[in-house]
């Protein structure tokens, strides 16, 4: 996954507070409505025209016949909408044709699926429809997205608030959409989470995959093994306190996100990686002597002890209470980089580890390291890969989806967020080179790797690592402005990926997260608007 050593000085790490200052917005009545298809990800079908409907003090927000889901998500769209428009904007069951509808079924809703939304904007209203919730709130992130970008302000603007005329008919390219974040080497606790959960509903992510164990601590509560967040959880790259989440914690963590539609993937990280576990309990070593604890940032050199019943007995113990704890479908087991494993142990414990996740009802995903054991029947492998992975690594990846494993494509020097954007990033590592904005967005997952088949394409990810990164702001420096093209190469058509055309609407977010109070990097590659 990632790295190979941190070469310079983690002080970097001080340089976090480099944030775009939010600036005083220019006045929204200058501001003509914007296009339907200057939203990000582009949808995938827009026909403009009609008039535009205005927002006003009068509007109603709509959810005719609507279950309490439904009812949430107006919700949700009216504590959006009321601070920065002053208005009260109710949420009424009544049915009426003015206001903001959200609408499930119906004929506008057919053949868009399970996130698919269609919107239609006109004089009078504006309606959202869709088959199931999760397309309602997409199709609000995109009504979101229509108005000024002073809309994300906290205080009251001037308006007016205008959704241009037309119709956009939507749904994603793929139904795994992700971002992960690394709470191991620097711990991030609920709240900065939920920030983060916040800014990726915007994109349409629809996963948050959680990197909850490695070298540098161990960030999840195990009851049979109290000793993994006690001892293990107590530190962090550089030192400093650490932390974990205890079980409510976590299950607050999967209550917020899946408010926002996004599914929680937790990773336990195995056989390598596994430092802050080896320490917590001897027995887990081969010569059952506990290291110290590591707050450095090398990699490989640790391992759970393969031959040991011990270890298995530990496997058990945390899958199946993690698993317990995790509605989604599926738990991701690491595999990386286990280079202190023998090829014969990595295969007979990935064997081994692949059983237990199914045994508590959940499907296994491994880094693509994993195709080089056996992939179980429905096991989903992770490619983290990049243009210096070799041809044989590449090779091997590609017969396991012609088999039947599915891939998630995070390549490193594409989607990885902790690459530096250039030499004179402070933040961030560039063992995979540097990922520029152009970079991280001009690729096309269904052909990234050849020979494999499309259909095998399970989706995207945009991991961010966390050994240079310990607070939001530095983790929204280098997520944005890249994090969004990430969403676009999961959510819209590869017909429409085109970097010329993107960047125009890429630039035109910057005063949305101006607004938002996103520190973001203001690429030269963007032609970003004055302030």
């Amino acid at each position: 996954m990632r790295r190979r050593r941190l070469l310079c000085s983690l002080r970097l790490v001080a340089a976090a507070g480099m944030g775009t200052a939010a600036a005083p917005p220019r006045s929204a009545a200058a501001q003509a409505a914007i296009p339907l298809d200057q939203v990000v990800p582009a949808p995938a079908s827009v026909r403009p025209g009609g008039g535009a409907y205005t927002v006003s003090d009068r509007t109603l927000i709509r959810v005719p016949g609507a279950s309490a889901e439904v009812k949430r998500v107006a919700g949700y769209l009216a504590g959006l909408l009321r601070p920065a428009t002053g208005f009260a904007l109710p949420v009424t069951t009544k049915d009426g044709k003015d206001g903001i509808v959200l609408r499930i079924g119906g004929r506008d809703a057919k053949g868009l699926g399970a996130e698919g939304y269609r919107l239609r904007s006109a004089g009078r209203s504006v309606t959202i429809s869709a088959a199931r919730p999760a397309g309602l709130f997409h199709g609000v992130q995109t009504l979101r997205q229509l108005l000024p970008a002073a809309v994300e302000r906290n205080t009251a603007q001037p308006g007016p608030w205008q959704v241009a005329g037309g119709t956009i008919a939507d749904s994603p390219r793929y139904g795994y959409r992700a971002a992960m974040v690394d709470v191991s080497r620097h711990f991030f606790g609920v709240d900065k989470l939920k920030r983060y959960i916040d800014q990726l509903a915007l994109y349409k992510f629809n996963t948050l995959h959680l990197h909850l164990s490695d070298d540098q601590g161990w960030r999840i509560a195990i009851a049979s093994r109290p000793r993994l967040t006690s001892h293990g959880g107590s530190t962090q790259v550089g030192g400093g306190p650490g932390g974990y989440y205890t079980k409510e914690d976590y299950r607050e963590i999967i209550r917020y996100a899946a408010s926002r539609y996004l599914t929680v993937v937790p990773e336990i990280d195995m056989p390598g990686h596994t430092n802050a576990a080896l320490s917590s309990y001897a027995e887990l070593n081969c010569d059952g002597k506990a290291p110290p604890l590591y707050t450095g940032t090398d990699v490989g050199f640790s391992s759970l002890c393969v031959p040991k019943k011990e270890t298995y007995d530990f496997i058990d113990d945390v899958i199946r209470e993690v698993a317990a704890m995790t509605p989604g479908r599926y738990l991701h087991i690491g595999g990386d980089e286990a280079h202190s494993t023998s090829h014969e142990d990595y295969v007979t414990i990935m064997d081994k580890v692949q059983p237990v996740v199914a045994k508590y009802g959940k499907t296994a995903i491994g880094w693509h390291q994993l195709t080089g054991a056996h992939p179980a029947k429905g096991a989903v492998a992770q490619y983290w890969g990049y243009d210096a992975t070799g041809a044989a690594e590449r090779q091997q990846v590609t017969e396991a989806a012609k088999n039947g494993t599915r891939l998630i494509l995070s390549p490193a020097d594409r989607s990885y967020l902790d690459m530096k954007y250039d030499k004179n990033t402070p933040l961030g590592l560039a063992w995979a080179g540097y990922v520029s904005v152009e970079r991280s967005y001009d690729w096309d997952p269904g052909s990234y790797l050849p020979g494999v088949p499309a259909a095998s394409v399970l989706g995207v990810e945009a991991p961010i690592w966390s050994e240079t990164l310990s607070t939001s702001a530095q983790i929204e420096y280098m997520a944005f402005p890249r994090l969004p093209g990430i969403a676009e190469l999961g959510w819209s058509p590869a017909a429409g990926h085109d970097w010329g055309r993107y960047k125009g609407r890429l630039a035109a977010q910057g005063p949305r997260w101006d607004a938002m109070g996103i520190g973001y990097y203001r690429s030269p590659e963007v032609p970003w608007p004055a302030r």
